[in-house]
Order: C-alpha cells, then structure tokens, then sequence
C-alpha cells in the first residue's frame, strides 16, 4: 500500500514561504545574513528529508534535490554570472519615447536573458538617463512590471517558474506559443507607460529638461564577449536534454550524461569569468555573489520543504475544487504575489498533475512524455496545455503585484533607492500602482485568452 502523505507535512513548506515573504519586514537586520537563511533552511528542511527517507520516499526526494534544485541553480548562477559581466553605460536625452524604448528592449532581452539579468544590465542606464528629471518614480515601477516580471514568459530561461516547468516535460519551444499573452500585456503597458511619461515629462520644470539636453553621454556597451556564452546557455537549455537526446533520460545514463547541460553551463559560466575584465565586473557592475548565495541558501528549504506538499497535492487535486483554467491564473497569480512565483508554479503544475483527466491520461499510456492529444485535450508536461498556460502566465505576470513576487523587484527596488529616488512602501506599491494599473491588464489577458 502506497503511503498516503497527510497535510500537516506540508507545515514546514508553509512556514519556509512565510519566513520569506515577512522576515524581510520583521527582522531585516537579521535576515539579511545568508547565513541565517541557511540555517532556516536546514532546521526545516532536515526533519522533512529524515521523514520521507523513513517512509520509504528517499527516491522522491532525490528527485527534488538532484534534478530540480541542483539544475535549477545552476542556471540562475550561469545566468548571474554571465549578465554580470554585460556592462551598459550612458546618459542620453530622457524624451518619453526614449524611455518607452528603454522598456520595450527590456521586455524583450527578460526572455533571452532571463527578467534578473535584463533587469540588472538596464535599470543603472535607465536610472542615468532620468537623472536630470524629478519625475521618475512611475519609470521604475513600469520597469519592475515589463523588465523584471512580464516581458520573461516566452522561454524557459525569462523566469525561474518557467525553468521548473520545463524540467516536468515544456518543450523550449512550447513557452512561445504564448506570444499573444506576452504582446498584448506588453504593449497595453507600454502605451500606459508613453502616457504617463508624457504627462510627467511636460510637468518638468524647464531647468531639469536643459540640464537633460546639456549633460548627455553616449551609450557604451563593455563585456560584450558575455552575449556569445549567453547564446551557449540558451543552446544549452534548448537542444541539452532528453527531448533531443533521449540517453540523458535514461535511469541507468551516466551522471555525466544525465547533468550534461549543467556541465555545459558552468563551463560557459567559467569562460564569462575569465574572458570578463574585472573592471566591468566588479566595479562597473558592482558585482557581489550575495544575491546568488541568497537564492541557493533559500531554495534549499524551499525544495526540500515543498516535497511532501507536491505529493499531497497531487494526491488530493480532486478535493481542493480548483478544476477551471481561470481557477488556476488566478489562484497561481494570487500566491505568486505574495509568496515566491517559483514554488508556486510547480505546486500548482502538482495539482494540475493530480486532477483526473490528467491521471487518466497518464495512466492511458498514450501520452509521451508528458505530452499529446487524449479525449480530445491536448496535455503538456503531464497536465491540460490551458491549464499550464494558466499557471505559467499567473506566476511570471503577478510576481509583479508585491515588491516580494519576484526576485529582480527587490534589487530593482534597492537600486533605484540607492539612487535617491523615493519608491513606495510594500502596501503604497500595491495601492498606487499594481492595483490600478496592472491588475485590469491581467483581468483583460484572462478574459481573452484563458
């Protein structure tokens, strides 16, 4: 008889997301310290381990650990440290449509280089750009929502949530085939943003746009040897795995082969650290390995807590009443807002998983890896491709409610503060911004497309 996994295991995985999203507010001296984020991992994390070990579920875990964790952090540190070393420098005339293109290339380079990396290659340029203005705080939260967050949905390297659901079975080429979605929110808010930027831009007092005139410096792109391994990390995730080489999935492949695309990632990533001057580096860039060591000490608990959770949702998707395609963007969406969007999407892609239309096409035997047409429904990864859409538009689109939804608006957030701009409180951010401008965006994208 299967173990059937009850739901106060799920406690520590609750416990590991609360700490993240409150501790920040709570204890921020505290928890600014990885150390003490490890240690929180480790003390919540270590009892789950021994409790699924003594019931017979070491494999589940292993699985978690080996082959979501450990290639899920990989790419983030091959991507951070590759960006890292892309420096872009100026101060040109700060014209509204000169900022609306600013965002647009951001909106478009969050998918090739992940929203962490577009984020961090362009908030210092845009920020130098407004320097001369007094108007600025409404650019940085357009930025967090098209940078930081929306414009990473077409490829599983745009947005951590994506990654993990492309290691349960997403094709590379399966997350372009919500193009519509990531067009239209970014266009709205482009258009929203020109607008708004042009009536900030003529309330300017006539001194601050001659100082914008005069003091100018032309755009200068350093590190530019870091696109060529950029473009080995996307071939790496496209063409590295057991879709295009069927060996790598095999139980009995050999280590090297089954981790041959993270093995091809940190070379990558050693070549950027050689080929980089640290000049660029580390005082252009103000590179620091704080943030990755942060993710990697977080993600940790967050893995290991969030095993039994994905068991027992999988096992009681039934009786949790979510069945709709706009149950799941909204639910996913919600969570994603105040927790991390990362453990929320593969929770939700757990309980899609679990649903009986899914068990019974995968116990059918029709279905391929994951994916396949049966009774009519085309399933993805395991579950309904609408529903997966669902999760995976509501997790990477509402990370962007809450300063905590995403990782890149925290540092957004902190940079342009840095800067001497004055940013919203957490609840001001969500009053004065997502509410009213983001949120009927994403109510519009439901009603048309999900």
């Amino acid at each position: 008889m299967e173990y059937a996994m009850p739901a106060w295991a799920m406690i520590p995985f609750g416990i590991m997301l609360l700490m993240i999203a409150i501790a920040p507010m709570i204890a921020e001296k505290w928890w600014e310290k990885n150390l003490n984020k490890l240690i929180v991992s480790v003390v919540l994390g270590l009892p789950i381990a021994i409790f699924m070990v003594v019931n017979g579920l070491s494999e589940e875990l292993i699985d978690t650990i080996f082959f979501d964790y450990v290639p899920f952090i990989i790419l983030l540190l091959s991507l951070f440290v590759i960006t890292g070393g892309i420096h872009l420098s100026g101060d040109i005339k700060a014209k509204p449509w000169v900022n609306t293109l600013f965002l647009a290339i951001g909106f478009v380079l969050a998918s090739i280089m992940g929203t962490t990396g577009a984020a961090m290659l362009l908030i210092r340029p845009v920020l130098a750009t407004n320097q001369q203005r007094s108007h600025k705080v409404h650019t940085v939260l357009f930025f967090i929502a098209l940078v930081a967050n929306c414009g990473g949905l077409m490829t599983p390297l745009g947005d951590p949530p994506l990654f993990m659901l492309f290691l349960r079975g997403a094709s590379f080429t399966w997350f372009s085939s919500m193009w519509a979605e990531w067009l239209l929110t970014g266009v709205i808010l482009l258009v929203l943003y020109f607008l708004a930027d042009t009536y900030y831009y003529r309330k300017e007092p006539w001194q601050n746009l001659s100082a914008d005139s005069r003091e100018q410096e032309s755009l200068r792109l350093t590190g530019s040897i870091n696109f060529l391994w950029l473009i080995g990390i996307v071939a790496a995730v496209a063409f590295l795995n057991a879709g295009t080489i069927p060996a790598m999935g095999a139980e009995d492949a050999p280590l090297y082969l089954k981790y041959l695309r993270e093995i091809a990632m940190i070379i990558l990533m050693v070549l950027s650290l050689v080929t980089t001057p640290r000049k660029v580096r580390y005082e252009d860039n103000k590179y620091t390995w704080a943030p990755i060591l942060e993710v990697a000490a977080l993600f940790l608990g967050i893995f290991t807590t969030m095993a039994p959770a994905l068991i027992y949702l999988k096992e009681n998707a039934a009786a949790l009443g979510l069945s709709e395609v706009w149950h799941f963007y909204y639910a996913t969406g919600l969570l994603s807002s105040f927790l991390d969007n990362t453990p929320t999407a593969v929770a939700f892609h757990g309980l899609a998983s679990g649903l009986p239309e899914a068990l019974d096409a995968a116990a059918s035997g029709v279905l391929i890896h994951g994916d396949g047409v049966f009774n009519g429904t085309t399933f993805v990864a395991g579950v309904p491709e609408l529903l997966l859409k669902a999760i995976s538009i509501g997790a990477v689109f509402f990370g962007s409610m809450t300063y905590i939804g995403n990782g890149p608006n925290f540092m957004v957030k902190a940079i342009a503060e840095e800067d001497g701009i004055s940013m919203p409180s957490f609840f001001g951010y969500m009053l004065k911004f997502s509410l009213i401008i983001l949120l009927p965006v994403y109510i519009l994208v439901q009603l048309i497309f999900l």
